[in-house]
């Protein structure tokens, strides 16, 4: 099946946290795909690696391409580093009882950018962490393989102190997690994994 630079476009509505799952669009929606999302930090002993790919979203777009809404959830429970202390650290560090999601609402329509085979779009919304609401802006970039599928890759730098989490501590406070942290997200889309629905 071709795919247009319409229906690529809608894919790219998804970008954030987006994984396999129910999603629904006005004119396209996705099948199963291949999605990690990784989150980077540092701390006094060694560098660490969380992991996920249970995310849910939803998204709105316009015929004319621009993308209306997005809304992205994230279970906290669903973040694995493969240490269980660690991963207990996290659950209390984000409020993991009060506060089960991540969630990601986008508030401003945004077109993507379209040049050849790459795409590009920046987008703005509201990031909720453990209760506590911040605006960012990030961009996204995608590349179309040999195959017809579309490589993308995003990028986030956050600061865990931006969310009124504290930085998780181990061993009486010997291990120290830094505040610094950057959620990635690589995704592989499989050119027939895009399914027109008009």
């Amino acid at each position: 099946m071709k795919l247009t630079t319409k229906y690529f476009m809608l894919l790219l509505a998804g970008i954030m946290f987006t994984t396999a799952g129910n999603v629904n669009a006005q004119s396209t929606k996705t099948n199963t795909f291949t999605t990690t999302a990784r989150i980077l930090g540092t701390s006094t002993l060694h560098d660490w690696e969380s992991k996920t790919d249970q995310i849910t979203s939803e998204f709105a777009m316009s015929k004319t391409s621009e993308i209306q809404s997005l809304t992205v959830k994230i279970p906290v429970l669903s973040i694995k580093s493969g240490e269980r202390l660690m991963d207990k650290k996290t659950y209390e560090a984000f409020n993991s009882d009060k506060y089960p999601s991540i969630v990601f609402q986008m508030t401003e329509p945004t077109t993507p950018v379209v040049s050849g085979s790459d795409v590009q779009v920046t987008m703005t919304g509201n990031l909720i962490i453990a209760g506590v609401t911040k605006k960012i802006t990030f961009k996204s970039t995608g590349k179309k393989t040999a195959t017809g599928g579309y490589q993308i890759s995003v990028s986030v730098p956050l600061k865990m102190t931006d969310f009124k989490i504290k930085p998780p501590t181990a061993l009486l406070g010997t291990i120290r997690s830094g505040d610094a942290v950057t959620i990635k997200l690589d995704i592989n889309v499989p050119a027939q994994n895009l399914v027109a629905t008009n």
